[in-house]
């Protein structure tokens, strides 16, 4: 069954310019989808959709926090505005 989670994604410095997103469509069976973002050189903030199989969006999760991101789900959609805000800001 393919199905579809919305997840916000806190990207340490030192992981940005990494192609986490990328490898999540190559090595998993999920379709990342980037429904807002702000990128510094200190932090990355993504509300990230999934979809695919609910066992391959775990595994993309999983993935994702195994290298240093960290994780939140997002329920009722996207916040008002859309787009997360830089600490500080």
């Amino acid at each position: 069954m393919t199905s579809s989670r919305l997840v916000h994604c806190t990207f340490p410095k030192e992981m940005i310019r990494e192609p986490l997103l990328y490898n999540l469509g190559r090595d998993f069976k999920v379709v990342p989808n980037i429904r807002g973002a702000t990128i510094s050189d200190e932090i990355g903030l993504v509300y990230l959709e999934l979809e695919g199989p609910d066992p391959e969006i775990d595994r993309a999760v999983q993935y994702l926090a195994s290298r240093g991101v960290k994780i939140d789900a997002v329920h009722g959609g996207l916040p008002k505005g859309g787009l997360p805000h830089r600490p500080g800001t």
